[in-house]
Formats: C-alpha cells, sequence, structure tokens
C-alpha cells in the first residue's frame, strides 16, 4: 500500500518548484518561481538552530569566503601593475633608441633639453631593457593569488558540503522519526505526496541553499566592496562614469525577475497538472478505453499542455532577455570607461595597466550585483521549504505513551469494548456507547452497511486512534495502559489494500518475523495456498517483486500477505476483507487453511462473504456506529432484523 501510495504521488512531488541551483555566473539560478514563507525570521531562526553545532566550520568557511573574494579582487590590479611595468619599459626603450639614433657617440652620455620630461631621467650610458625579474615578481604573485584563491575556494565548498549534507541527514532522520510518532489522523487529512514532498524536494532546497548560497551572499558582499575600493583607489572619476548606468542594469534585473516569477510560477504549476493527467491516464489506461475517454482525455491534455506552452515561452523570454540586457549595459560602461580612460591616460593622469585594471572590475562588477539579487530570491524559496519542513517537525504527537506500561506475559485474547464512544472529529460522534464482550479464541465478524463503523472498531482496536469516552481492554487490562508496539505485537493483520515492498518474495512474507527460516516462511506460504504459485514464478521464494508489485495479480498479492500473517503466528488477527481479491476456488483453500489458522486465536473479520460470515462465533451487526444486533449466523436469520436485510439483499444470491 505504501509503494503504491508513493508512485502514484510522483506527481504531486514534481509540481512543487524547486529552487534552481546557483553557479558563479550571472544567469545562474536567478530565474526561479520564489516561494514565500509565512514566517520569514522565525524560519530562519530555526534553521540557525540547526547551524550551531557547526558555528566553528561556518566561521571557517565565511572567513576563507572573505580572503578567497580578497585574493580574487587583488589580482587585476596585480595584472594592471605588470602591464604598467611592461609598458614603462616598452617606453623607455624606444626612447632610448630614438636618442641614440640622433646624437653623436660623443654626445650619447647627455640628455638633450628637449626631451619629453617623462624620460629626462633616462640614464643614456646603459641600454634599458625589459625589467623580467619584476615582471616575473607580479606573474609570481599573480599566479600564487589564483591558486591560494582556488584553494580557498574549494575548502570552503567542501567544509559547506559536509555541513549541508549532515544538515539534510539530520532533519530528514528528524522527520523520519517523526513520522513515526504521528497519529493517524495526520495522514489521513493529508496526501503522501505533500510529506514525501517535505522529505524530498524541502529538504534537498535547504540543503542547496547552505551548500551554495551562504558562502556565495559573503563572497558577492565582498565583491562589491572590494571591486569599489579598487575603482576608487584606480580613480574615482573614472567609478563615477562606471556607476552611472548601474541603476539602469539592478532595475532591469529586478523587472524582470519580478514578472518571470509567476510565470515560472505558472510553468511548473502546469507542468505538474500535465504530468499528473499523464500519469492518471497511463494508470488507467483500460478504464479510459472501456468508457470511450480517448477524445476527452485528449482534448484535456492539449488544454493543459497549451496553458503550459503559453507560460513557458514567455517565461522563458523573459529570462533570455537578461544577458542581452546585462551586456548591453556591461557595453555602455565598457565605451564610458574607455573613452574616459583613454582621455585620462593622454593627459597623463591614468596609466595603461590602469585602464585595464579598471576594465576588468567593470566587467566583473555586474556579477556580484546579479548573485545578490539571485540569493534574496533563493532564501525566500528557501525560508518557504524550511518552514513546511518545520510546520512538519511541530505537529502534534500522537498521545504519549503511559510512564508505567502493562506487558501481559500469558495473553488469552479476551477483548472488551466498555461504553467506546469515538469521532474522528470532537463535533462528530461515529461510535456511540459501543459495549460487547468477546471471549477467547472467538471468531467475530463485523458486519454493516458501507460507514457504519467496521473499520474504526479495528483502528480503536490496534491503537491507530485513542476512544474519546470508555476503554478497550485486553485480558481485562485498558490497551491505554500497554505500549503501542507490545498491543500491536498481538495481533496479524491482513487488509483489503495490499502492500508489498521492492523486496523478494521470501523478504515480504517474512516481514512480520524477521528471523524467519525458509522452512517456515514455505510452510506459511503452503497454508496460504501461495507456494504452487511461487514455484511457477522465475526464482521462486528469491524473485524480487518491482517497485509497484505489478509482476504478479492482485490475488497473489493477496496471498502472500495471507502467508506474512499466517507466519508472524500472532495471538489475535484481524482480516479486512482478506479475500476480496481472490476467485471462488481460491477462496475455499485459503479458507480452510484460516479456520485452522483461527483456531484457539481471537479473530476479527470484516467481511460480507457468505463463507466468512457463516462460520462465526459471533457476528456483530452494526448500524451508525452501534452495535445493533449480535449472535451467530442462523440466530440473526431467525430474529429477521437488521441482519437479515443485509443477508436478503447482499447474500441470498451467494448461498
Amino acid at each position: 500500500m505504501a509503494k503504491d501510495n508513493i508512485s502514484v504521488s510522483k506527481s504531486e512531488a514534481k509540481s512543487k518548484p524547486a529552487a534552481l541551483p546557483l553557479g558563479r555566473g550571472p544567469m545562474s539560478g536567478m530565474i526561479g518561481p520564489a516561494e514565500k514563507p509565512k514566517d520569514f525570521k522565525g524560519t530562519m531562526r530555526k534553521l540557525i538552530q540547526y547551524l550551531k553545532p557547526f558555528k566553528t566550520s561556518i566561521l571557517t568557511v565565511l572567513l576563507f569566503a572573505i580572503l578567497s573574494t580578497v585574493f580574487a579582487v587583488m589580482s587585476p590590479r596585480i595584472l594592471g601593475n605588470a602591464t604598467n611595468q611592461i609598458v614603462a619599459d616598452y617606453v623607455n626603450i624606444q626612447a632610448y633608441n630614438q636618442i641614440t639614433a640622433n646624437l653623436p657617440p660623443a654626445a650619447q652620455t647627455k640628455i638633450p633639453v628637449n626631451i619629453s620630461d617623462k624620460i629626462k631621467n633616462l640614464d643614456l650610458s646603459q641600454k634599458p631593457n625589459f625589467n623580467f625579474g619584476k615582471i616575473k615578481y607580479y606573474a609570481f604573485i599573480l599566479i600564487s593569488l589564483y591558486l591560494i584563491s582556488a584553494l580557498l575556494t574549494y575548502i570552503q565548498g567542501w567544509i559547506m558540503s559536509t555541513i549541508s549534507q549532515r544538515i539534510s541527514y539530520q532533519l530528514r532522520r528528524h522527520i523520519s522519526e517523526k513520522i513515526n510518532r504521528l497519529p493517524l489522523s495526520y495522514f489521513d487529512g493529508r496526501t503522501y505526496g505533500d510529506v514525501l514532498s517535505r522529505v524530498t524536494n524541502d529538504v534537498d532546497t535547504v540543503s542547496q541553499t547552505l551548500n551554495q548560497s551562504m558562502a556565495q551572499a559573503v563572497s558577492s558582499v565582498v565583491m562589491i566592496i572590494g571591486f569599489l575600493a579598487m575603482m576608487l583607489w584606480i580613480n574615482w572619476l573614472l567609478t563615477l562614469v562606471s556607476l552611472v548606468l548601474l541603476p539602469l542594469s539592478v532595475i532591469s534585473i529586478s523587472f524582470i525577475i519580478k514578472r518571470s516569477q509567476k510565470l515560472f510560477k505558472d510553468q511548473q504549476d502546469s507542468l505538474g497538472v500535465i504530468n499528473g493527467h499523464i500519469e492518471e491516464m497511463y494508470a488507467g489506461h483500460n478504464v479510459m478505453r472501456v468508457f470511450n475517454g480517448r477524445d476527452r482525455s485528449i482534448a484535456k491534455f492539449q488544454t493543459i499542455n497549451g496553458q503550459l506552452y503559453v507560460s513557458s515561452w514567455k517565461s522563458q523570454f523573459l529570462s533570455g532577455l537578461l544577458i542581452p540586457i546585462t551586456t548591453f549595459v556591461g557595453s555602455l560602461n565598457y565605451v564610458g570607461v574607455a573613452v574616459f580612460g583613454g582621455w585620462l591616460a593622454i593627459n597623463g593622469r591614468l596609466q595603461i595597466g590602469d585602464i585595464q585594471a579598471f576594465i576588468q572590475y567593470v566587467n566583473q562588477f555586474n556579477q556580484p550585483v546579479s548573485q545578490i539579487a539571485q540569493i534574496t530570491n533563493v532564501l525566500q524559496s528557501t525560508a518557504a521549504a524550511a518552514e513546511r519542513v518545520f510546520e512538519f517537525l511541530e505537529e502534534k504527537d500522537e498521545t504519549a505513551e503511559t510512564t508505567e506500561p502493562v506487558k501481559l506475559t500469558e495473553i488469552k485474547g479476551a477483548v472488551e469494548f466498555d461504553h467506546v464512544v469515538f469521532g474522528y472529529h470532537p463535533s462528530k460522534t461515529i461510535i456511540h456507547n459501543f459495549n460487547t464482550k468477546i471471549e477467547p479464541g472467538s471468531k467475530i465478524a463485523i458486519v454493516g452497511p458501507t460507514g457504519a463503523g467496521k473499520t474504526t472498531v479495528v483502528n480503536l482496536l490496534m491503537r491507530f486512534y485513542d476512544v474519546s469516552k470508555g476503554a478497550i481492554k485486553i485480558d481485562g487490562i485498558d490497551i491505554r495502559s500497554m505500549r503501542r508496539s507490545d498491543l500491536r505485537k498481538m495481533f496479524g493483520m491482513v487488509l483489503q489494500d495490499t502492500w508489498l515492498f521492492n523486496d523478494t518474495i521470501g523478504e515480504n512474507i517474512a516481514y512480520g518475523k524477521p528471523n524467519s527460516t525458509q522452512k517456515e516462511i514455505e510452510a506459511a506460504a503452503i497454508a496460504a495456498s501461495a507456494d504452487h504459485f511461487i514455484h511457477a514464478l522465475p526464482h521462486g521464494y528469491k524473485m524480487e517483486l518491482n517497485e509497484e508489485a505489478d509482476n504478479i495479480s492482485a490475488g497473489e498479492k493477496q496471498l502472500l500477505t495471507i502467508a506474512r500473517a499466517m507466519l508472524a503466528q500472532t495471538p489475535m488477527l484481524i482480516l479486512d476483507e482478506a479475500t476480496s481479491s481472490v476467485d471462488t476456488r481460491t477462496e475455499i483453500l485459503i479458507q480452510k487453511a484460516m479456520e485452522k489458522l483461527m483456531e484457539g486465536k481471537t479473530s476479527f473479520v470484516i467481511a460480507h462473504r457468505l463463507s466468512t460470515i457463516r462460520n462465526a462465533d459471533l457476528i456483530l451487526v452494526m448500524k451508525d456506529g452501534n452495535i445493533v444486533e449480535q449472535g451467530k449466523h442462523d440466530e440473526l436469520l431467525k430474529k429477521n432484523g437488521f441482519y437479515a436485510s443485509l443477508y436478503n439483499s447482499q447474500f441470498a444470491r451467494l448461498s
């Protein structure tokens, strides 16, 4: 059952938009649907609590991020200095060649008066050359900065990956533990897809942000400050020129992000709907064909597909505008810096290497601005995802176990419902003053129309829910004074909806008794009339069932669950429509085996089939949450009451 529910819910999980991964480029991760949290600050405070044990590691990452960014910011300046050195050496060489070519040998140690002031200190006694020592020095510094920056980036990435995965591990572990503490009522009111989405998509979103955004946010801020500082250091006038167009870039990015977010959300929603429709039509393909629903299915698909097409091309078109817009603004900046920088250089107020470094800073300045915008966007999605996780973890647990539990050493199987009152909601009572005493070893059939409360009685007996009033007792002990795990060990259960997991047939049968031998597993399968079809399958008991267990029939699945209950050898049994998926011949075989299995065991059977009801020691007839009649089959027919009317309308044709 759980496997089937998970598979059906995949489309629901897909429909939830997940944050896009963050990268270094100006476009990476910037466009994505940002689901806003209800309480951003409160959620972040809770998330910080998870980060506290890693405080030292996080501070190390932040320090490394700052140092790595500082080294990266310094690199263009060092490269500019190297360029200035090469240019200065080249000018000196050209000046020397020009002077010495026009002077007689005797006068080559003196500089004419009309030579430019830039080279007036040039020593003509020695031919100048490129200062390779200084150039190598700059190259060494530059390569060292690049290597150290890369190393620090690698280390901080390794540390943050470790932290994010540990946080993910803790969140998933806490969610797993929480699932086992939640009451069944929580899952009754929510889809499995919603719970699955919190465990997978939401935790992954939080992990991804921790892994990439934290260090990137620090780096981006340091980059902006560092770039501005270096640009101002080189020339404050040139800095003003380059910042004139910055607001245009920021406004353009903000406008596109705001407009595209809604379109991307529409795209994700439509994608989830179309996936759900395809999955639904695929799962019910035979039914769709039988009822001639092909044209309606295609028409619905085309409608959804059209909506997906419109939202997709609009969102992709808008997001695609970011690169040309930012490129255009960057080009304008480049032109302004090149023209004004050239004018400053001609007038001797700026060197060529400084212009080169400045242009590098200008070209890189948009990157941290874009990253800050995308991080702000992603943090909203992250807070929303974390909020969903924390909401789940803060759900009210089922009623706490008693501090002094009672454990029955010898279970006889006497069951008493003592004035039981229950409702799934306080305002709506389903079970009204339910009273009955069941002797040990009895076979009890519970019958009644749909909604009478038959399955609810079983839920109360297993403590999936606790009674509102009254008590349920086993061997005179209130089940609320027992541990739930001890109580449930007393029961074997076979439900109408089969549940098999992705493992061998033998492991599925042994699920209730993991240490069973192969001989015990086969004996249970023989008793459940399952051995013959198991041996006919490839690899027999070693055959792997797939995720949906659709490589065996529905009846064969039911036989395996019956074999599982037989192998568990519990003192009490619950059978809820246990033979509904098998044919009449197989049902007869199962009934004979189960009659033997139920000898000496208290058994509760919810069924409508005549073969199950006739042999019961006691039949409880339920209507509107009350037991209106009880007795054996023949006794109840003689009363000609509600049971007789049920029998005549539902079972007479089977007799």
